[in-house]
């Protein structure tokens, strides 16, 4: 497997996945400063032109849910992800809503142009991020039943709440607020997959 990433971005929680799965890969980085992902060799990859993008022997597969979830079941023995149904219907929902809303929140600090065209609206939507990060963590907050996102097992959604969560603090919002979430990013951190991924990630 090949995972396109780039450093700062959602492709870090790929790749502590690819990392706990310990599985094989090459990692290849996206430069964002040059505008890579625009530029016809990256959009032949993914034509979305975003990270990540993992090349699989099938196919080129994005977005992080599913690259997340394809590591975790062709790589069962890292035991990533839950075996009852509601337990994994509680892993989908955090997935989800991580991607559909907490990471659209935060997005609008600097991608307005996503969805406006004047520059008064860009504004107001970084004005608005604090709020919108704050709220959508508050209600994560709630969630939490024990150390990891869905409970006491580890998961993919706890990459991707790693991930995002790391975020907070440059959305304005100070993660001594929610307590929770700054105990569950410390743990993170204490894990040898989530360091390597950083050393990889640089």
């Amino acid at each position: 497997m090949k995972l396109f990433f780039a450093p700062g971005t959602i492709s870090l929680a790929t790749l502590i996945v690819l990392c706990e799965a310990d599985a094989d890969f090459e990692p290849i980085a996206v430069n964002f400063a040059n505008q890579d992902q625009t530029k016809p060799e990256y959009l032949a990859v993914n034509p979305k032109g975003r990270v990540p993008a993992l090349v699989t022997k099938q196919g080129i597969l994005t977005e992080t849910p599913a690259l997340m979830t394809y590591i975790a079941e062709n790589h069962p023995a890292a035991n990533l992800i839950p075996d009852t149904a509601y337990e994994r219907a509680k892993m989908n929902e955090m997935l989800s809503y991580l991607a559909s809303t907490v990471h659209i929140n935060h997005a609008h600090k600097m991608r307005g142009h996503r969805w406006a065209n004047n520059q008064s609206s860009f504004e107001d939507m970084r004005a608005k991020v604090p709020e919108t990060v704050f709220n959508s963590f508050s209600l994560i907050e709630e969630s939490l039943t024990g150390p990891w996102a869905i409970g006491t097992q580890y998961t993919i959604a706890d990459a991707h709440l790693f991930t995002i969560a790391n975020w907070m603090q440059a959305d304005g919002v100070d993660p001594s607020r929610l307590p929770k979430i700054a105990a569950h990013i410390a743990r993170m951190r204490d894990r040898p997959a989530v360091k390597k991924a950083h050393e990889i990630m640089g």
